[in-house]
């Protein structure tokens, strides 16, 4: 496999991480204790640090990222195991 292509493997399991990580650890200003502004909604997050999300998200995906390598060059999971309803066998 190319660089260019675990490159682009990499990025799009790191996006899709950190958007499955953003709602986990934010609390709400009334969670908090702390006073909203007028106008806030009262979902605004009171706490969100996007470096470590980012970070989380930047193991988290590295990891993902190697277990997918690791399958395409060994071949662990392929196309039949994931057929549950037995359309690959249908020729």
């Amino acid at each position: 496999m190319q660089w260019t292509s675990i490159l682009a493997i990499y990025f799009l399991v790191w996006v899709m991480t950190a958007f499955v990580m953003l709602p986990f650890g934010v609390r709400t200003h009334d969670e908090l204790g702390i006073e909203k502004i007028p106008g806030q909604a009262d979902s605004a997050p009171a706490n969100f640090r996007p470096g470590r999300l980012m970070l989380r998200a930047t193991f988290i995906a590295a990891g993902l990222t190697a277990l997918y390598l690791a399958n395409y060059e060994y071949g662990w999971i392929g196309p039949d195991d994931l057929d549950l309803i037995g359309f690959a066998s249908q020729d």
